[in-house]
């Protein structure tokens, strides 16, 4: 189990991509005061951690009842990971994640943390997506510890995706726009393995080995 709760917990912070948060938070609260930042910060990460716990107890009920097999939503998962770590290793804006005209829309807003910080950019597809392969196996009722094992990890990568927004403008004057870019891009190559490896399990459990 350590090796499963591990190993989502790469998974999930590859896919949330808390290093890939830095320039965007810096740049949507560029002239703002220090209260409303750290506010926005703590109501992106609150609202991303409802809605990753709603997908987490009820994705598999969900799945079941439109009657979708989890292999099928494996295979689908693991192309739409394919697609962000493409975006990712091209250091390509995530059409996955907003579209052009959102992000338009989003200029005029004053509040950022539903829309871009909590939806979609940390609870966005991908980590969604993630969610319900790794939660839909697992059952709440049968294997308790399990879920609460798996769901530390989410609490975790929320944590961390809390304290890079916080620390934001110092990150950003260390590593730079550049090294950001590096970041991401290392971080999509092992998610791409990692999408690549949910197909072909998918497609083993569909078709057999």
């Amino acid at each position: 189990m350590l090796d499963q709760v591990i190993k989502f917990f790469v998974v999930f912070f590859v896919v949330v991509e808390p290093v890939s948060l830095l320039p965007l938070f810096v740049s949507l609260t560029d002239g703002a005061n220090e209260s409303w930042r750290r506010r926005m910060a703590r109501k992106a990460v609150l609202l991303a951690g409802a809605i990753l716990l709603v997908f987490a107890l009820a994705g598999a009920g969900f799945l079941e009842a439109m009657g979708i097999s989890l292999e099928a939503f494996r295979i689908f998962g693991g192309l739409l990971l394919f697609l962000i770590a493409l975006e990712m290793v091209f250091a390509r804006e995530s059409g996955t994640r907003t579209s052009s005209r959102e992000a338009a829309e989003n200029r005029q807003r004053a509040d950022i943390s539903v829309f871009p910080l909590a939806f979609p950019f940390i609870a966005g597809p991908g980590a969604l997506a993630t969610i319900l392969l790794w939660f839909g196996p697992v059952s709440i009722a049968r294997e308790p510890g399990h879920w609460a094992a798996l769901f530390a990890g989410v609490l975790a990568v929320l944590a961390i995706a809390w304290v890079f927004m916080r620390l934001a403008g110092r990150l950003m004057g260390v590593i730079g726009v550049t090294g950001a870019n590096v970041s991401s891009r290392l971080l999509g190559v092992i998610l791409g393995a990692l999408a690549v490896q949910f197909v072909i399990d998918g497609l083993k459990a569909s078709f057999g080995s």
